[in-house]
C-alpha cells in the first residue's frame, strides 16, 4: 500500500464520520437520546483526526518526492527548495481544497469541544451544519479533485511549483486566506443552530463571538499578506489592483467587519437582530462565493494559476447554502424582533448603523463590479471589464466615511447624545484634525483635497483613540493610584475587546495613510539606460552600473545594478532581477528592488535588457511602509481583542464613551 492510499482512506473515513454527524446529532436531540449526540460529538473529533492524517500524508508524499502521485508531480521537483516543496501542500487546487477541509475539521472539533457542556439545544444543529459543509468539501476531494490520485507511471522528476508561487509570501498568504474563508463556517454554524432550534437569545452570539473575531482576523491578515505579495512580486508598482480574486477575498471581511460592530448594538440594546443574522449568513455565503471564484476559474485573474472544472459544483453548493439560510431565517424572523427603537439620530447606535450601511455599500459596489463582466457577457455576448478607477471612485468616499465614523462612534452616548457632551467629547479630536490640515497646507504644501480630507480624518480618529485611552487611564489612576504603564496595561486587560478594538482602529489609520500616499502621490518613470547613464525621479538619482547573469539552484538570474543617490550622496544599491526557473521559461518572474523608509519606497523593476542597454520601470511610492506596519498593529489588536478575559466586573465596558469621566 502506498502512502497516498492511506491518505485516501483517511478521506473516506472522514466523509463517513461527517455524514454520521449530519444525521445523528439532530436525531439524538429530537428524540432525546443524549448518547447519540455524544457519539456525534466524538465523530467530529474523528473527522479532525482523519483530516490531519490526510494532509500529513500529502506532505510526506511531497517531501519524499513520490512523483507517482499526480499532485506531487505537478507541484514539486527535485531541485525545488524544501520549504517551497512543503508549501506545495496548498500550492495546487487539490491541496488548497484539502487545507480548507483540514482547517474546518480542526476548527469544528475545537468549537464543539469548547461548547460540549453549553448550548444543548443549539450545538447538535451547529455540528450538523459544520459537518454538512465538511461533507461537501470531502465529496469534491474524493470525486473531483483528489490530491492522492496516482499516475499510471512514476516520472523521474516533477514539473515544480508555479514560478509566481516561488516567493516567501507564498509560505503565509494562501494558508491565511484559505483559513479566513473557512473560518466563517464556525459562526455561520452557530447562527444556523440557533435558527433551526429557535433558541435565539444572546447565548449563541456569546459562543460565536470569539470565532467571529478569529475569522475576521485571519481573513484580514490574509488580505494584508496578499497585498504584500502582489507588491513584491507582480511588478506593477502597486499592492491592490481590484482583481476579481482580491475582490472576493475582501467581501466577507467587509461584511464581517459590519457584523462585528452591529452585534455591539444587539448586545447592549437588543436591536438589529434580523440585520445581524442576515449579515452572518451573507458573510458565509460570500466566503463560499470567494472559494467558488478562486477555484472555479469563472473570472480571469492574475491570481489564478490553472483552469478548473469545479465552477458548477461550487455554484450549486452556494445556491444550496443561500436557499437553506434564507428558509430558516424567514421561518424564525418573528423571534428576531428588536427590543428597543432608535431614540435619536445622534447616538452610538446610529453611528454603528451608518457604519454598517457604508461597509455593506463598499461590499455591494465591489461585488457588482466583480460580477458585472459576467452579466454583460451573458446578456449581450461581450465582456465589459470593470477597472480600478470604478472601485476607487465609488469606494474611496465610502471608506473615508468609515474612517471618520471610527472617530465619531466612540464619542457618542447610547440612546441620545446631549449637546454638552458632544462639545466636550469632540473638541480635542477636532482640534487635532484641524491642526494636521493646517500643517499639510502651510508647511507641506499639500493641495490635494482627498489627501487633506483623508489625513485629517485619520488625525481625528487618532485623537479619539488617545482621548479614550486617556480617560480610562485617568479613572484607573484615580482609583488605584497606579503608574501610567500599569494603568494602561490594566485598562486593556480589564476590557480587551474594547481597547483591543481601538488598537485595530489605529492599525486602520496606518493602512489608510499608506493607501493615501501610494494611490494619490505615486511617481512613475519608464527609462532605458546604457551603463554609466543616470535618471532622476523625485529626490533620487539612479546610475546604471552593471549587469550580470548567473545560476542559483534551478534558476537563471538576470540582474542589473544601479547606484542610488539622494542629495548628491550615495545611499544604497538596487539589484532588480528577473528569475527564470528551469522548465518554466515561458513564465519568468520579476524580483523587485525596493528601498523602504517610513516616508516612501523606491521601487525598481527590470523590464527588459540586451547587451547594450536595460529598461527599468521606477516608482516612488509614498508611505507604503505604513501599510505593513498597520498589518502588524492589526494583528496585535485582534489578538488582544479575542484573548479570553478574566471573569471580572464589566460595568466599565457597558458605559458610553466618556461616561467614566463624567463620574470622576
Amino acid at each position: 500500500m502506498h502512502a497516498s492510499d492511506i491518505g485516501f482512506v483517511a478521506l473516506i473515513i472522514a466523509i463517513v464520520a461527517a455524514t454520521y454527524v449530519v444525521f445523528a446529532a439532530p436525531i439524538g436531540l429530537r428524540r432525546s437520546i443524549p448518547q447519540l449526540v455524544h457519539s456525534a460529538r466524538n465523530a467530529v473529533y474523528v473527522v479532525a483526526a482523519m483530516m490531519l492524517a490526510a494532509i500529513a500524508v500529502l506532505a510526506y508524499s511531497l517531501m519524499s518526492h513520490d512523483f507517482g502521485v499526480a499532485y506531487v508531480s505537478r507541484t514539486s521537483n527535485l531541485a525545488q527548495p524544501w520549504y517551497y516543496t512543503l508549501a506545495a501542500v496548498y500550492g495546487g487546487q487539490a491541496g488548497s481544497l484539502l487545507l480548507w477541509a483540514v482547517g474546518l475539521g480542526l476548527f469544528s472539533a475545537l468549537a464543539v469541544w469548547a461548547n460540549r457542556r453549553k448550548l444543548e439545544a443549539v450545538m447538535p444543529y451547529a455540528m450538523a451544519t459544520l459537518m454538512l459543509v465538511q461533507v461537501f468539501f470531502l465529496i469534491v476531494l474524493i470525486f473531483l479533485s483528489n490530491p492522492f490520485e496516482r499516475l499510471p507511471f512514476t516520472p523521474p522528476d516533477g514539473q515544480g511549483l508555479n514560478s509566481l508561487l516561488r516567493d516567501p509570501g507564498m509560505l503565509a498568504h494562501p494558508p491565511f486566506l484559505l483559513s479566513g474563508y473557512m473560518s466563517w463556517t464556525i459562526p455561520f454554524a452557530f447562527a444556523m443552530g440557533a435558527l433551526i432550534s429557535g433558541k435565539l437569545d444572546s447565548q449563541w452570539l456569546k459562543a460565536a463571538r470569539p470565532w467571529i473575531i478569529v475569522a475576521w482576523a485571519i481573513q484580514g491578515t490574509g488580505l494584508i499578506l496578499g497585498a504584500w505579495w502582489a507588491y513584491h512580486v507582480l511588478g506593477w508598482g502597486g499592492y491592490w489592483g481590484w482583481d476579481p480574486v482580491e475582490n472576493v477575498a475582501l467581501l466577507p471581511w467587509l461584511c464581517g467587519t459590519a457584523f462585528l460592530h452591529s452585534i455591539i448594538v444587539q448586545e447592549r440594546r437588543g436591536m438589529l437582530k434580523k440585520w445581524n443574522m442576515l449579515l452572518i449568513l451573507i458573510t458565509f455565503c460570500l466566503a463560499i462565493f470567494g472559494t467558488f471564484v478562486v477555484r472555479g476559474g469563472l473570472l480571469a485573474s492574475v491570481h489564478n494559476f490553472a483552469t478548473s472544472a469545479l465552477g458548477p459544483t461550487f455554484l450549486s453548493f452556494l445556491a444550496f447554502s443561500i436557499a437553506v439560510s434564507l428558509f430558516f431565517f424567514f421561518r424564525r424572523q418573528s423571534l428576531l424582533q428588536s427590543e428597543n427603537r432608535f431614540d435619536s439620530v445622534i447616538s452610538k447606535e446610529s453611528s454603528f448603523l451608518l457604519n454598517n450601511v457604508l461597509l455593506v455599500g463598499v461590499a455591494f459596489a465591489t461585488f457588482w463590479g466583480t460580477i458585472f463582466p459576467l452579466l454583460t457577457e451573458a446578456f449581450n455576448g461581450s465582456k465589459i471589464t470593470v477597472g480600478a478607477p470604478f472601485y476607487e471612485k465609488v469606494n474611496g468616499p465610502l471608506f473615508l466615511g468609515v474612517i471618520i465614523l471610527m472617530g465619531i462612534g466612540p464619542l457618542l452616548a447610547w440612546r441620545r447624545a446631549a449637546w454638552q457632551s458632544i462639545k466636550r467629547n469632540f473638541r480635542w479630536p477636532l482640534a487635532f484634525a484641524i491642526l494636521w490640515a493646517v500643517v499639510m497646507l502651510a508647511a507641506l504644501g499639500i493641495r490635494n483635497g482627498w489627501t487633506l480630507l483623508g489625513v485629517s480624518g485619520c488625525a481625528f480618529v487618532f485623537g479619539t483613540v488617545v482621548l479614550e485611552y486617556y480617560r480610562g487611564v485617568k479613572v484607573r489612576r484615580a482609583g488605584a493610584r497606579e503608574g501610567y504603564p500599569q494603568a494602561v496595561a490594566g485598562l486593556v486587560s480589564s476590557n480587551r475587546r474594547r481597547y483591543g478594538g481601538y488598537i485595530v482602529h489605529i492599525a486602520m489609520l496606518f493602512i489608510a495613510l499608506g493607501v493615501i500616499g501610494a494611490n494619490l502621490h505615486q511617481k512613475e518613470q519608464a527609462v532605458t539606460l546604457a551603463k554609466g547613464e543616470s535618471t532622476a525621479i523625485g529626490d533620487y538619482t539612479l546610475v546604471y552600473t552593471a549587469f550580470r547573469e548567473y545560476r542559483s539552484g534551478d534558476s537563471t538570474i538576470d540582474e542589473a545594478e544601479l547606484d542610488i543617490f539622494k542629495g548628491g550622496k550615495k545611499i544604497g544599491v538596487a539589484h532588480p532581477r528577473r528569475q527564470t526557473i528551469d522548465n518554466q521559461e515561458s513564465q519568468p518572474t520579476s524580483r523587485i528592488a525596493i528601498r523602504s523608509t517610513p516616508k516612501e519606497d523606491l521601487y525598481v523593476l527590470l523590464a527588459a535588457w540586451d547587451d547594450k542597454v536595460a529598461t527599468f520601470t521606477i516608482f516612488v511610492n509614498p508611505l507604503v511602509m505604513w501599510l505593513w506596519i498597520g498589518g502588524g498593529v492589526f494583528l496585535l489588536g485582534t489578538v488582544i481583542a479575542v484573548w479570553p478575559e478574566r471573569q471580572v466586573a464589566r460595568a466599565a465596558a457597558r458605559e458610553p464613551a466618556g461616561a467614566a469621566v463624567s463620574k470622576a
